[in-house]
């Protein structure tokens, strides 16, 4: 069942790449007791997550901000060594949070899993974007396409705030 407008996110375990290699970090660790905006993307490196999906939420990162938001992060169906390089590579280390699906076990627990295997990818993130209170969604644009990042987009996610 896919999570909905009103829900709570599952406390599930995300892997980000810290200091001294992989940690893990609770989804409660990230959300809890904060105003966040969660956008998720198929893969790290792909050409929309790359060029036109998270490019998105570092030119918008100030007014999110002036609305409220704490934390901006994002998540993948990526290994944590992938999503630090990709941060990297973006120029968005220390900036958003880079959250590590690597498993799909977060993607999976609020039903927005998606099955790329057609295309030798396996199993993946659909692309969405969800702004939370505590933890709780209050705004949730999912992709009819994984190809596409217009309803997830910061923009559109900035004029649901």
């Amino acid at each position: 069942m896919t999570i909905e407008v009103g829900a709570r996110l599952p406390n599930t375990t995300f892997r980000r790449l810290g200091p001294a290699g992989p940690e893990t970090v609770m989804t409660e660790d990230v959300f809890a007791g904060k105003k966040a905006v969660l956008f998720a993307v198929p893969g790290a490196f792909t050409p929309t997550c790359h060029r036109n999906h998270l490019p998105g939420y570092l030119n918008n990162l100030d007014a999110l901000r002036e609305k409220g938001v704490e934390v901006v992060a994002v998540t993948s169906v990526n290994d944590p060594f992938v999503m630090d390089a990709w941060a990297d590579a973006t120029g968005a280390k220390g900036v958003l949070e880079f959250l590590s699906d690597g498993n799909g076990d977060f993607a999976k627990a609020i039903g927005l899993d998606l099955d790329a295997s057609g295309g030798g990818l396996g199993l993946r993130s659909k692309r969405y974007a969800m702004v939370l209170d505590d933890m709780t969604v209050t705004h949730l644009a999912v992709e009819d396409s994984p190809g596409k990042a217009d309803l997830s987009s910061a923009e559109k996610t900035l004029a649901a705030l």
